[in-house]
């Protein structure tokens, strides 16, 4: 039975020594490597969980209060997290500030704060955050500001109205928000025709010379004839995107017959021919291709104050709040609602 094992002495024994002891040291190096590789992934990942979530209140009201990060850089992250959109964690830093924050950026605070709440779509506590700064500082424009907006979303517009007397008391202009939210509350009335409202923003129009997009877009989807008999020809930049969606029907062709602009435009959408050319480069084309081509116009919208662009038409800009101040851009595209039978000649 002996000759089954090797003595101790014997060669063979050391090599098979040799290579277990390197199989062994092997197979504990591979998988202490991923031991300590997974163990890695974790740390890492606990860390990177830190930035993704926000600190509970507590853990926050420890934070801020033991000093190690100013008052200024947590309102520098808050604002970041706003502007990035995750306005759950800017108004939790902005809650906990208010509470053991510097009273002398109470204010302050307080405004940010119901600035993210009503950029986060929460009127209500927007509106009441507002009102609570205007109790003890009414004669803060800003605040009242944004009241007015909060009450204008909220279709309060009697609301909205009230604040306009304390903002030209400010010495802020109100004009343009006192003629917008009258053509609101025109247009909202449930016991005005559609007739006397398209009147009485007529006289809105013609008394403040404003609101043109917003008082044309009503009429000729209202009463079209009522519209192109108050045209003013001198604006039909600012309405190209209304005239070019007007039913032919519609059409009054002796005001596009006297009218250059309107002459090519409505040449270029095939209802007529009295344009060869055009000196706007999309009416050229498409004056002339003939209406052969599978082509239309499609339209953007950028704010004039804060240049932001915009896929529909507005009356408000919902980024910087202006009112009228939407430019109508406009380019060629392929039109997707023309007969398939017409697609081997289509735009591309």
């Amino acid at each position: 039975m002996n000759s089954f094992f090797i003595e101790y002495r014997d060669p063979l024994f050391g090599i098979i020594v040799f290579f277990a002891l390197i199989f062994v040291i092997t197979f504990s190096s591979y998988w202490w490597s991923r031991y300590k590789r997974q163990e890695d992934y974790r740390h890492l990942d606990k860390f990177l969980r830190q930035f993704r979530s926000l600190p509970s209140q507590e853990e926050l009201k420890v934070l801020i209060t033991s000093g190690e990060l100013s008052e200024k850089t947590w309102l520098l992250l808050a604002h970041s997290y706003a502007g990035n959109g995750d306005y759950e964690k800017s108004i939790g830093i902005y809650n906990e500030l208010l509470k053991v924050g510097d009273k002398a950026n109470y204010r302050d605070t307080m405004f940010l704060l119901g600035r993210t709440y009503f950029k986060a779509g929460f009127l209500e506590r927007a509106k009441q955050v507002f009102l609570e700064i205007l109790k003890n500082h009414p004669r803060t424009p800003q605040a009242l500001t944004y009241l007015l907006l909060v009450h204008e979303y909220m279709r309060e517009y009697e609301l909205a109205l009230e604040i306009l007397e304390p903002l030209d008391e400010l010495n802020k202009p109100i004009e343009s928000d006192g003629a917008y939210l009258h053509s609101l509350i025109l247009i909202n009335d449930t016991n005005l025709t559609s007739q006397e409202k398209a009147e009485k923003l007529l006289c809105i129009y013609k008394s403040t010379h404003r609101l043109t997009y917003m008082v044309f877009e009503y009429l000729f989807r209202i009463n079209p004839k009522l519209a192109w008999e108050n045209f003013d020809s001198s604006k039909c930049h600012l309405l190209v995107d209304i005239l070019w969606h007007v039913d032919k029907k519609d059409l009054d062709l002796d005001i596009i017959a006297k009218n250059g602009y309107l002459r090519e435009l409505y040449t270029a959408r095939g209802d007529i021919e009295l344009s060869s050319k055009s000196s706007v480069f999309e009416f050229d084309v498409m004056i002339n291709l003939k209406n052969k081509a599978n082509a239309t116009l499609a339209f953007e919208y950028i704010c004039a104050e804060c240049k932001q662009i915009f896929p529909f038409g507005f009356n408000r800009c919902s980024n910087c709040h202006a009112i009228d101040s939407s430019i109508v851009e406009f380019s060629l595209t392929k039109n997707y609602h023309r007969n398939s039978s017409e697609e081997n000649n289509s735009f591309q």
